[in-house]
């Protein structure tokens, strides 16, 4: 193994942003955030440059540290994988940098502000370690990248130092150290079985002994913790709803697919071929049960934030989902194909899309004082640019054409069909449906004209809603990728013929109908009427079931059920590699 051209880019790009944030450290003040501008675009040109160096040759690029190939020494590598990944993050933070000079400004006046200081400077400490996820070729430098990833991302739960935010901050740090716990015992038992951590020295010795299947269940469990998959999501919602808007953006959009990648590295290049049926059809499950849960506990939410942060307990679902449908029942074994395409698509689209959603909710809260969604009438009149950046994020969030997620959608779809697993493409179907619920019971309510004019209470930045809106255009215009090159051509081209747009109509009407029934505060309706009375007993009985929803989560989510569930996920990972 040497390293190949271009290789050193990736030293650059875990180097560019740590650079970047201890000179904003250093020098502190007003400067912290002008370096963050400056490093933002550096950083986005080196991801540019990794992507071309990559596409010249469609090989693996890698930095050999030191001179020494493992296992001596430590290798960087990006595949493609990891270049769309790399690509696509610097892309949203530069979408969240914009946005948040309005709201992490230092005041006229002040030498220097806790709270820009601090965010600028965890921007790009978080850019940093994702970067290191993203090139880590071991194991052990995937969790020192993880580990620089949580710890700079607790922070920013707690900027504005509420005591409400602190406890969400610590809920947060406590249950992701448990997680890594987790993962660092797995790390034990993998070098203590095979004398490496490295990925591609390992997926040639790695094979079932009872060492590896618990090393597996062990460092699986933990990534999911860290992630938040259902029901090991204890820390998101209060962390993801109570930090500020920019901050929520990179919480929610980028830190989770941390995690969310290394269980991808481990599951399709350490452990493919230990990997089982069950084991798989488990993670499926769970990601199911996210996309349920998360969606239907979103319409009964108050406020708009917390709806947008169970939402992301329900979109993680759908990155969980392709790992049944590439396991190949034929070779036992996971397979790289349609399926990790379609995965990878829809983190992408998540990505940009939920950091825009977050984004226009800190707007709407700027601008009203509130995020009550009961009483956001008026908001489309006052605030039109930040409802359409909702509406878009949302559309490309229920996977509609030509959406990223709708390419993603279209990809999984096809893997469930070739391998025979229909029940998945349901799941999709009625996740979709759910997410367009939460969207349309939101802009019912935005667009409701108010009783009185509506001013806004603060200004709103023109410069933040473009940047909202920038990014939502981009989840929702994803799926135009399809029309590039090799390997991007080989993505489901956007169709927007007469049975695509009847599709999403449908999406949309029956959205409307799950909004009716499971939504928890609608514009008033007329007390009686031939219509509205024989439905009475039917929104009886859905809000009933999502009032039942809501204390599953509320019971979940308790420290004790919450520790108990990493017991038994373990447990069950643990029994379903060995069937």
């Amino acid at each position: 193994m040497t390293t190949t051209p271009g290789g050193l880019l990736l030293v650059l790009a875990v180097l560019a942003p740590i650079v970047g944030m201890l000179i904003a450290f250093t020098l502190g003040g007003r400067n912290a955030q002008r370096i963050a501008s400056v490093t933002i675009v550096i950083g986005l040109g080196i991801a540019i440059a990794i992507a071309a160096a990559w596409a010249q040759t469609g090989a693996t690029v890698v930095y050999l540290l030191g001179g020494w190939s493992p296992p001596l020494g430590i290798a960087l590598r990006a595949d493609g994988l990891s270049v769309v990944m790399m690509l696509a993050v610097a892309v949203v933070i530069l979408g969240i940098g914009v946005y948040a000079r309005a709201d992490f400004a230092t005041p006229a006046g002040v030498p220097e502000a806790r709270a820009p200081f601090v965010f600028w400077t965890l921007l790009l400490a978080i850019w940093g370690a994702l970067n290191l996820v993203f090139v880590s070729g071991d194991l052990f430098t995937l969790y020192v990248a993880l580990e620089l990833l949580t710890f700079a991302a607790v922070p920013l739960v707690s900027l504005d130092g509420r005591a409400e935010t602190l406890r969400a901050a610590l809920r947060y740090v406590l249950y992701a150290l448990l997680g890594s716990m987790f993962y660092l015992l797995g790390v034990v038992l993998v070098y203590g079985a095979y004398g490496t951590l490295d990925i591609g020295l390992l997926a040639a010795r790695v094979h079932a002994e009872p060492a590896t299947l618990a090393a597996a269940a062990f460092m699986t469990v933990g990534l999911l913790a860290k992630t938040a998959l259902f029901p090991l999501h204890l820390w998101l919602p209060p962390a993801h709803a109570g930090a500020p808007p920019a901050a929520s953006a990179v919480l929610s959009g980028l830190v989770i697919k941390g995690s969310w990648f290394l269980a991808v590295r481990l599951w399709f290049d350490v452990l493919p071929g230990v990997v089982t049926l069950a084991s798989a059809q488990l993670l499926g499950v769970l990601g199911a049960a996210a996309i349920l849960a998360g969606n239907v506990v979103a319409l009964r939410q108050a406020r708009l934030k917390l709806l947008v942060a169970y939402s992301t307990v329900a979109q993680i679902g759908y990155l969980f989902l392709m790992f049944p449908l590439a396991f190949d029942a034929g070779a036992a074994a996971l397979e790289r194909g349609g399926a990790l395409a379609g995965g990878t698509l829809q983190a992408i689209s998540h990505a940009s899309a939920k950091a825009a959603m977050f984004m226009a909710a800190g707007l709407i809260y700027r601008a009203v004082g509130h995020d009550r969604i009961a009483e956001l009438a008026g908001v489309g009149r006052a605030l039109p640019l930040s409802v359409l950046t909702f509406a878009l994020a949302g559309l490309a969030l229920m996977g509609l054409p030509p959406s990223g997620a709708y390419a993603a959608k279209k990809l999984l779809l096809d893997a469930a069909e070739a391998s025979g697993q229909w029940w998945w493409a349901s799941v999709m179907d009625v996740g979709g449906l759910l997410t367009a619920a939460y969207v349309v019971l939101v802009l019912v309510h935005a667009l409701r004209p108010a009783t009185e004019p509506r001013e806004a209470r603060a200004h709103v930045s023109h410069r933040a809603q473009i940047a909202a809106l920038a990014l939502a255009l981009c989840s929702l215009l994803l799926g135009f990728a399809a029309l590039g090159p090799a390997p991007l051509d080989a993505m489901p081209k956007p169709s927007l013929d007469f049975g695509a747009l009847a599709s999403a109509l449908l999406v949309l009407l029956g959205g409307a109908v799950l909004a009716a029934g499971l939504g928890l505060r609608l514009p008033p309706l007329p007390s009686r009427g031939v219509l509205t009375a024989p439905l009475a007993p039917v929104r009886r009985a859905t809000v009933a079931v999502g009032a039942t929803f809501v204390r599953v989560d509320a019971a979940l989510r308790q420290w004790p059920v919450a520790g108990l569930a990493l017991i038994v996920a373990a447990i069950g990972f643990g029994a379903a590699l060995l069937a």
